[in-house]
């Protein structure tokens, strides 16, 4: 993709329409181009402002004569009936909330993909800081790579995971001579970056299971990476 035209994806991104190669190559683009960053918070910001701006349609300036017209000409009626603007007026009310309705559950889903794409971003920042940090430490093992701070803030880079599967995650532990603790949830990906929520001191090890959607307090399966930190130098 030419390098200016991928500078127009922003507005297609943030409405989460482009397929998954687009999105991927347009996610590689995000992470060093400050204009689309901020492009994208501010069409963040509007999307999410739409969700609690929503109302139902006004309905057309003429149509109240109509009704008035109409009910003078009903009361002409001797046999007393129903008026027949009654139904096409209770239709066009129906159609007028279900089209709020609907606007709304497209805003409030707009905002949580939003929400999510908002919280990857942030989750690709913390890689790319714990990435430049002087003196970050990389442990290489079979399916990645665990990168440590001084500090002991870390990320685990992991290569063609699969998806974890309807209703599952996978979850980051990190285990230091006691009980593994919860350190972040994440999907697959032919190349997954995790800024882990805890931090990994010399010695501690870190350890991915999958579990259930919305994670788990304790591994309930036997861990598939497992990787020691090692000592800080």
């Amino acid at each position: 993709m030419e390098a200016d035209t991928i500078h127009d994806l922003t507005a297609a991104y943030a409405l989460d329409a482009l397929d998954a190669e687009d999105a991927r190559e347009y996610e590689t683009h995000l992470s060093h181009c400050k204009r689309c960053r901020e492009e994208l918070v501010a069409l963040s910001e509007t999307a999410t402002a739409l969700a609690y701006a929503t109302e139902a349609p006004a309905p057309p300036a003429e149509l109240r004569a109509r009704i008035l017209q109409q009910a003078a000409n009903e009361r002409a009626n001797v046999v007393p009936l129903r008026p027949r603007w009654a139904v096409p007026v209770a239709a066009a009310a129906a159609v007028a909330a279900c089209a709020a309705i609907g606007l709304a559950i497209w805003a409030t889903a707009l905002s949580g993909r939003l929400d999510r794409r908002e919280e990857a971003l942030s989750a690709q920042e913390r890689v790319a800081q714990i990435l430049a940090q002087p003196g970050s430490r990389n442990v290489a093992f079979s399916r990645g790579t665990l990168v440590v701070t001084r500090t002991g803030d870390a990320a685990l880079v992991l290569r063609n995971l699969d998806d974890p599967g309807p209703g599952r995650t996978y979850e980051a532990w990190v285990a230091e001579g006691g009980a593994p603790q919860p350190a972040g949830l994440f999907q697959g990906g032919k190349a997954v970056a995790v800024p882990l929520e805890r931090p990994v001191r010399a010695g501690a090890v870190v350890m991915v299971t999958r579990e259930k959607a919305g994670g788990t307090r304790a591994p309930t399966q036997t861990p598939f990476v497992i990787v020691r930190s090692g000592s800080q130098s």
